[in-house]
């Protein structure tokens, strides 16, 4: 059964900008954190940027002041607005959505590809 559903990735040219989307599944209650992580080639996952419940964010130096986490508590959303992208924003891009429960969901992830 899939857990969450992302979209939204694609090839961009550097300077330009992507929103990544993901839904979690009715099955999946009591969200607390809701969050995006990529994986470069070579290169071992990183966070993007979380969002709490109650709203607090946290970003990753890398990308503060050029994404913006939010999510729809009520939809079970969470999407990523990247904007002025990098070459080195190349990733697959991977949801994440933990439960109060403690226990953690991941999607399948998204690649997300900016040329120079």
């Amino acid at each position: 059964q899939v857990q969450l559903v992302e979209s939204g990735g694609g090839l961009v040219q550097a300077g330009g900008s992507l929103r990544l989307s993901c839904a979690a599944s009715r099955s999946i209650f009591s969200i607390n954190v809701m969050g995006w992580y990529r994986q470069a080639p070579g290169k071992q996952r990183e966070l993007v940027a979380t969002i709490t419940r109650g709203g607090s964010t946290n970003y990753a130096d890398s990308v503060k002041g050029r994404f913006t986490i939010s999510r729809d508590s009520a939809k079970k959303l969470v999407h990523l607005q990247m904007n002025s992208l990098k070459p080195e924003d190349t990733a697959v891009y991977y949801c994440k959505v933990s439960a109060e429960s403690g226990i953690g969901y991941w999607g399948q992830g998204t690649q997300v590809t900016v040329s120079s």
